[in-house]
């Protein structure tokens, strides 16, 4: 079976949306919406469904992107993918976005980094089966360092610069470095197709965001 899969990523202010069939990425689409998706995304969704003439309820699961990033950007994302298949009655797939840098990964250990802001940094490793080594935590860059495991390591990141100077002096000095595309979605879609093949896609209602930083929390 080849599973149709849609995915889509709204995580940041760069976001995306794929149409996957098996492994093979059918399209994708970068987005920017820097004051948000929530007034755009089905839209773009709709258009897209449309240039390839697939239904929603023709999909076989949908995925989305879960965090770690912008509150407000999580949880449009999977609001969307949650409506769209309790109305199709399909499964729901949630990728973690450090897994999805994972994806373009060729090392053995795969740390991935996203910019946490306030100074620190999401991080993670992962194996070449995309399983976790390091689970995903929130630090500073430094201190994420003299934690990572021993062995043949690369850095994946959409933008490496903020901490490429950090590695200077460090074991890591001459730790290859992967600039992963701003597109997520395709990624999350094929990792999506994988686990729906392996039974891994779970009721809409099942699925959590996965913020790795606790939101703020204002009277």
């Amino acid at each position: 079976m080849t599973p149709r899969i849609l995915a889509l990523d709204t995580t940041t202010e760069f976001g995306s949306l794929a149409l996957v069939a098996g492994d093979h990425v059918v399209e994708e689409v970068l987005l920017r919406a820097p004051d948000g998706f929530g007034h755009i995304l089905y839209e773009h969704l709709g258009r897209l469904l449309v240039r390839h003439g697939w239904k929603p309820g023709e999909v076989d699961c949908f995925a989305a992107a879960a965090g770690p990033g912008s509150f407000t950007g999580v949880r449009i994302g999977l609001a969307a993918v949650k409506g769209l298949a309790e109305a199709a009655g399909k499964p729901v797939v949630a990728v973690s976005n450090l897994q999805a840098l994972a994806f373009f990964g060729t090392a053995a250990l795969r740390a991935t980094v996203l910019d946490a802001r306030r100074g620190e940094i999401y991080g993670a490793v992962y194996g070449p089966a995309l399983e976790v080594v390091s689970p995903e935590v929130v630090t500073a860059f430094p201190q994420w360092l003299e934690r990572l495991p021993e062995g043949d390591l690369e850095f994946l990141a959409t933008d490496f610069s903020p901490f490429r100077a950090a590695l200077a002096g460090t074991r890591f000095t001459g730790a290859p470095v992967c600039e992963v595309p701003r597109a997520l979605a395709g990624a999350i879609g094929r990792i999506a197709a994988a686990r729906f093949r392996a039974g891994l896609a779970r009721d809409p209602a099942a699925i959590e965001a996965n913020y790795v930083r606790r939101p703020d929390i204002r009277p």
